[in-house]
């Protein structure tokens, strides 16, 4: 019994803190980021049509922060992209959770143009943008 209780302990300890987010409940959640983003592939087709107050978030899990074209950054994020800071889904999820907050943890400048936080299902928004990629 101990050991079933050990192997476990250890099982759930090395388990990452984060969780895999669902795919198709970020693709819903995204419509609260579209006022201010929209999701166009390379070629100029449009996945999500939204706005252009935010950076195009296509192929944004994999990108240096603070680097897409077409966009004045906050100087938060243009000291990530001067640390060449690439996002993730777990700190994209982080971040959209209180984007100051996530800024200053990291040292950059806590400023950011993006005024909105995540409440709930960050990781299946993370998720969601991590699918929508060029094919590798």
């Amino acid at each position: 019994m101990k050991f079933l209780l050990s192997a476990a302990t250890l099982i759930a300890l090395s388990t990452p803190a984060f969780s895999e987010g669902d795919v198709a409940a970020g693709e819903k959640e995204f419509s609260k980021c579209k006022s201010c983003h929209m999701i166009a592939a390379d070629d100029g087709t449009v996945i999500v049509k939204g706005g252009k107050v935010g950076p195009n978030l296509y192929g944004v899990i994999g990108r240096t922060a603070g680097t897409s074209d077409g966009f004045s950054y906050g100087d938060g994020l243009k000291d990530a992209a001067a640390a060449s800071f690439v996002w993730t889904e777990e700190e994209l999820a982080s971040y959209i959770t209180d984007p100051k907050a996530w800024l200053g943890d990291k040292g950059y400048a806590a400023k950011t143009k993006m005024s909105f936080k995540a409440k709930a299902k960050q990781a299946d928004l993370a998720a969601y943008l991590a699918s929508v990629k060029p094919a590798q």
